[in-house]
């Protein structure tokens, strides 16, 4: 993707995803190089779990790879329902980190530098992680959502695609 090297960091939810990028966003930005971090969760709502992707393309991917800077608008959860939140703008960087469900989909994989996979234990330990993290009133749209990435992954065949998997 040009200059910039891309990372998706992939997996179901409650797998750990944010919180590897996390760390690895920190220590490369430790060692002076620029990085930027995007989570699909700032794409992704109930209703609209995969189908966003044409606007990361056009708001992040695209400029990126143009050399110049990127930009979307943020879903926000911060009510526990997706709404439209702020605008976020996103300079090229030598390292651009994408996290989250479908972050290693097919459709990027050839302007990828690396996939990493994350399997974060049993489908029943993961959705309680999500829960503790995202508030019980969300158990049962994250159980529909554990479904629907289930035929996601088995489909877009991600675990096989990654470089890295980690269980």
């Amino acid at each position: 993707m040009g200059a910039v090297r891309v990372l998706a960091i992939d997996g179901p939810s409650g797998s750990g995803k944010s919180t590897l990028a996390g760390k690895i966003v920190a220590d490369l930005a430790g060692r002076g190089v620029r990085v930027a971090l995007v989570s699909t969760d700032d794409f992704a709502t109930w209703d609209e779990p995969v189908s966003w992707w044409p606007r990361w393309e056009t708001g992040v991917l695209e400029p990126l790879r143009a050399g110049e800077p990127g930009g979307y608008r943020r879903v926000d959860w911060s009510t526990g329902i997706p709404q439209p939140g702020e605008e976020v703008e996103i300079d090229v960087p030598d390292v651009l980190v994408l996290e989250g469900v479908s972050s290693g989909r097919a459709r990027i994989r050839p302007s990828l530098s690396l996939l990493v996979w994350l399997d974060g234990g049993s489908e029943a330990e993961r959705l309680d992680r999500a829960v503790a993290r995202d508030g019980a009133e969300s158990r049962a749209e994250l159980r529909r959502w554990q479904l629907f990435e289930r035929g996601w992954f088995t489909v877009d065949g991600t675990r096989m695609a990654a470089d890295y998997r980690i269980s």
